[in-house]
């Protein structure tokens, strides 16, 4: 594999769990929200 095909990966890793973790921490604040009522 060449540079580019290994950057290419790293970035798609790194999106993917950048929206895995936002949607994990709007999902908590949803329920710590919930809670409260």
């Amino acid at each position: 594999m060449n540079a580019g095909a290994v950057t290419m990966m790293i970035i798609g890793i790194v999106v993917i769990w950048g929206g895995l973790g936002a949607s994990i921490l709007h999902a908590i604040k949803k329920s710590k929200q919930r809670a409260r009522i």
